[in-house]
C-alpha cells in the first residue's frame, strides 16, 4: 500500500514542482522526491514457491523432498473414419484386410464469417458515412471480405 501511494505522489509531486515558480524549491523538492523514489523497494516481500509447485513431494521416510515422477496422461483422440477394402485370392481362400485413413477434413466457416461481417460492415460503413447508401455499401463489402478471410483462415473447427 506504500508502494502505491508513493507511486502515486512523486509524479504529483513533480508536476507540482515543475509549474512552481521558484526554482530553488522546486530543486531542493525534486532531488528529494527522486531520492525517495529511488531507495522504493519494487515487492516488500519475497518472492517464495513451494516444494509442491517445484514438483516435489515430502517423503516421511527419509524427511526430504524429493521428485515427483511425471506421468504423461493419455489424450483422447477423435474417432478415425476408416475405408476397408477387402480382396480375397482364389487359390489360398483366404481373404486379406487393407485398412485406408482417410484424413479428417478441417469445418471452416467461410460463409457464415462472411455474412456477418457484411452485416457489420454495412451497419458501421452507413452510421460513419455522410452518404448513407454508398457507405454501406463499401463496409457491407468490405466485411465481407474481412469476415470470409477471418471464416476461412482463424475460425476453423478440426474434428
Amino acid at each position: 500500500m506504500k508502494n502505491m501511494k508513493l507511486l502515486l505522489l512523486v509524479p504529483a509531486a513533480v508536476l507540482a514542482a515543475a509549474c512552481g515558480r521558484d526554482s530553488a524549491k522546486t530543486d531542493d523538492a525534486l532531488k528529494n522526491d527522486l531520492a525517495l523514489a529511488s531507495q522504493a523497494q519494487p515487492f516488500a516481500a519475497q518472492q517464495f514457491t513451494s516444494p509442491s509447485e517445484m514438483g516435489y513431494a515430502y517423503n516421511p521416510y527419509t524427511g526430504q523432498y524429493q521428485p515427483v515422477p511425471r506421468y504423461q496422461t493419455p489424450v483422447a483422440q477423435a474417432p478415425v473414419q476408416r475405408t476397408v477394402r477387402r480382396t480375397t485370392s482364389r487359390s489360398s481362400g483366404s481373404g486379406t484386410r487393407v485398412i485406408y485413413r482417410q484424413p479428417a477434413e478441417p469445418i471452416r466457416h467461410t460463409k457464415r464469417d462472411a455474412a456477418i461481417g457484411a452485416a457489420a460492415g454495412a451497419v458501421i460503413g452507413a452510421t460513419t458515412s455522410r452518404d448513407k447508401i454508398k457507405g454501406g455499401l463499401i463496409g457491407a463489402a468490405a466485411g465481407a471480405v474481412l469476415g470470409g478471410i477471418v471464416g476461412h483462415t482463424i475460425d476453423v473447427d478440426k474434428p
